[in-house]
């Protein structure tokens, strides 16, 4: 088994797991909610920019939505896999798997829990390494992203201490067609390959009030992220101490001290008699094995932070951070607010040190573990946003695809609604990646350059009558590129779908969308609009 099939096996696992029976309610809050379906279309595209042909093409699929909840268990999956088959000299043939999944089983119920997740997703890679979803499905440009992750987590009371320990491993990978990418009058991409994750962290702690008027507690944690492009490794190891102060029973001030040790390194790439860097039958820069290991970033010392806790209601949390880490200030925390059962607002900003493949698995781990994926109404791709009991939370696949690890800034905000027979999921973020490289080799030039991404995305879905729904969803990327020669690009589009049901099993669907990439390197601009028209069968 090639090691790129190790997420679309992960997804087409938990879908199995979670599918034993048809859609039905157990006792002690067991569900099992399960939709297999195939469905058959006709789709036509046509394309607006920098040319004008049109391709007509048949498409095969077949997927399933799960939603399985036990006593001690949980798992949510939507994975879907399409077949295009094209017809002509010019045919286009392609197949493709996407889909998230996350879940979790309590080995030892309130001490031992297992969980694990997967993803798999289409996005397109443009000139300067910026990435966006709902790719043009004749677009040359067309990657492909997995990532998957396992591991146990530990929760357990001491006499008045609480145990919390965690351990996890990842996988990520992007396949990418042109994997080296030379910007006009830029240097070379070199697009991320695969890496490997570890992580594990243990904290000990009690609560106010038992047995001291305050809380404290000791924690330590260590990550390792190993990167395939030229041995990049990522190291951070931390130690520290925490207090938790209640001034009132729904605020409380929080503050930790400790210390870290973060080291960056890798090798240089191999180069031939005239010093140029050799690149490989897959279009990356292949790794010098024999050179020494060279440090790009070495911060060791005192770390800090203080911060509030603010829990007025059920429905509100407040988790607010300012301190010192990777020699410098920085900022996290979340905010969510359920102003009534039916709505629901979640932001979260981030700060790390890390390579593509740690933000993919974190992001994985803090899926819930009951959600409905969100997808493209037209393509059904996933497009990095699921929805859940507790509002919306998203991926941010948009960003940057560059090998060079970095570290991360962002925020991510998402709102929910449900209104009658409709409901609305838009979600939003900002991501900055500042770049670190050792110098004297060939990436050296991307240290200390920033790439920055804005992304937006929204769906809507509703009922129409007993038998008609539909769905419209909209998305829009800005990427800007800090590198020589990079460039801005802008990436929007926007797709309904209308279904009609035939029988209980059978509908008819009608599909449009319209896709536009704009870059200020060329005046040749990427636009297409696309039909559908086809039948699914819900088994």
């Amino acid at each position: 088994m090639r090691i790129t099939q190790i997420t679309q096996v992960a997804l087409v696992a938990m879908a199995a797991i979670a599918a034993p029976a048809q859609a039905k309610d157990g006792p002690e809050g067991r569900r099992v909610d399960v939709s297999p379906y195939i469905e058959v279309s006709q789709i036509l595209q046509a394309e607006l920019s920098p040319g004008d042909d049109v391709l007509t093409y048949t498409q095969v699929a077949v997927g399933v939505d799960a939603v399985a909840t036990g006593k001690n268990s949980a798992v949510s999956v939507s994975v879907r896999y399409e077949r295009n088959i094209g017809y002509g000299n010019d045919a286009l043939d392609s197949d493709t798997i996407s889909g998230v999944a996350r879940g979790y089983l309590s080995v030892v119920p309130q001490a031992l829990t297992l969980e694990a997740g997967a993803l798999a997703s289409r996005t397109r890679i443009d000139g300067s390494g910026g990435t966006s979803t709902n790719p043009l499905v004749t677009d040359d440009s067309e990657s492909r992203i997995y990532s998957a992750y396992a591991g146990p987590n530990v929760h357990t009371q001491l006499g008045d201490v609480q145990l919390n320990a965690l351990g996890r491993v990842g996988y990520t990978r992007v396949e990418s067609p042109d994997a080296i990418v030379t910007p006009s009058g830029g240097a070379l991409l070199d697009v991320f390959d695969e890496s490997v994750t570890y992580q594990g962290e243990v904290h000990l702690a009690t609560k106010p009030g038992e047995p001291l008027p305050i809380g404290v507690g000791i924690g330590a944690g260590a990550f390792q992220e190993d990167i395939s492009n030229l041995d990049q490794r990522v190291r951070d190891v931390h130690v520290r101490a925490d207090v938790t102060i209640p001034v009132s029973p729904t605020l409380a001030f929080v503050g930790g001290v400790g210390y870290e040790d973060v080291e960056i390194s890798s090798r240089d790439a191999l180069r031939d008699t005239n010093g140029v860097p050799v690149i490989g039958s897959d279009g990356r820069l292949v790794t010098d094995k024999s050179a020494p290991r060279q440090l790009a970033y070495d911060v060791d010392g005192l770390i800090w932070d203080a911060g509030v806790l603010w829990r007025p209601s059920q429905r509100t949390s407040l988790e607010a951070h300012i301190g010192r880490r990777y020699a410098s200030t920085t900022y996290y925390g979340s905010f969510a607010w359920a102003p009534s059962r039916n709505s629901s607002v979640n932001i979260a900003a981030y700060d790390g040190v890390t390579g593509i493949g740690g933000v993919l698995t974190r992001s994985l781990a803090g899926l819930p573990a009951e959600f409905e994926a969100t997808r493209n109404a037209f393509s059904g791709d996933f497009g990095g946003c699921v929805s859940g009991e507790d509002g919306a939370s998203c991926l941010g696949l948009a960003g940057s695809i560059r090998s060079s690890t970095f570290r991360g800034r962002g925020v991510m905000a998402s709102y929910s609604r449900r209104m009658g027979r409709y409901s609305a999921v838009i979600g939003a973020g900002y991501d900055r990646r500042k770049f670190i490289a050792a110098e004297g080799t060939v990436l050296a030039f991307a240290n200390g350059v920033v790439d920055e991404s804005y992304y937006v995305s929204s769906s809507v879905t509703g009922q129409l009558g007993q038998n008609d729904s539909f769905t419209v969803g909209s998305y829009v990327t800005w990427f800007d590129s800090g590198f020589d020669g990079g460039n801005r690009v802008t990436a929007y589009g926007s797709s309904a779908a209308y279904y009609r049901s035939i029988t209980s099993k059978l509908s008819a669907r009608a599909a449009i969308s319209l896709d536009r990439v704009e870059s200020d390197v060329t005046d040749q601009d990427i636009a297409a609009a696309s039909a559908l028209l086809g039948l699914r069968y819900d088994f």
